[in-house]
């Protein structure tokens, strides 16, 4: 495991690991997640696979710097740290895949929108309205809360997300300041999209027309898997849908 970090294009200090050898894998983690969610979910499959698995935290999240300047936070600064990333790492186009979960598949098809170019894209736990209309979290009125001081109603389920957050470690304030820098991809420019791109959603997931998405992108695959938004994302079925993808590049 190699733990280093690297500079977005404004300087800010950004965290990633790496494990394994051979093609490129960047994976991108979900809200108020950190890499170590995919190190110990996804990272050990990719590594069996021949792959040098890439893990970066976002901006706001995990090792990451933590800034509470807004800013710091301008739009889709999220995509253009990936970019940094890639350029970091001096990967050129198409000697790298890339995939995230949730916010991170948001992520990745924001950096193919902004000139990411890798041979393969992963679109994992999202779904197109997600993608194509407002960017709020339905956490938002919670982070609000928390950053405000504001008191939560005992036994309730915004109490109990609070105490969720509290236990993740992550920071509320730089928690909103990442929501307000998300931006929308149209559906015109999601058909601009010809990277090979699989789209893959729990069968129970309330985002039920990824369908939809992965038939508006340009070379779009779509898979169900079992689970909902949360255990979908550790499904075996997820994994497996995700390496044979991949591994149908490296048999061409």
């Amino acid at each position: 495991m190699e733990r280093y970090r690297f500079a977005g294009r404004d300087g800010v200090e950004l965290a990633c690991q790496e494990t394994g050898a051979g093609r490129p894998l960047i994976l991108m983690h979900g809200f108020m997640g950190a890499a170590s969610h995919m190190l110990d979910g996804w990272a050990g499959t990719f590594v069996e696979q021949g792959r040098r698995v890439v893990l970066p935290d976002f901006r706001g999240h995990g090792d990451s710097a933590r800034p509470h300047d807004p800013a710091a936070y301008p739009p889709d600064v999220l995509a253009y740290d990936g970019l940094a990333l890639v350029e970091h790492l001096g990967l050129g186009d198409g000697e790298y895949d890339l995939g995230g979960y949730s916010l991170g598949a948001r992520i990745v098809l924001r950096m193919l929108v902004r000139g990411a170019r890798p041979g393969r894209a992963i679109v994992a736990g999202q779904g197109l309205a997600k993608v194509t209309g407002p960017q709020g979290e339905a956490s938002y009125r919670v982070l609000t809360a928390l950053v405000d001081g504001v008191a939560f109603e005992p036994g309730s389920r915004d109490e109990l997300i609070a105490q969720w957050i509290s236990k993740l470690g992550a920071d509320p304030r730089a928690l909103l300041l990442v929501l307000d820098s998300l931006l929308p991809t149209p559906e015109d420019a999601l058909r601009q999209i010809g990277i090979p791109t699989l789209v893959a959603i729990g069968d129970r997931d309330e985002r039920s027309d990824a369908d939809e998405l992965a038939a508006l992108l340009g070379d779009g695959r779509f898979v169900r898997v079992p689970g909902g938004h949360e255990s979908a994302f550790s499904a075996p079925e997820l994994v497996a849908a995700m390496a044979a993808f991949l591994a149908e590049r490296q048999r061409r």
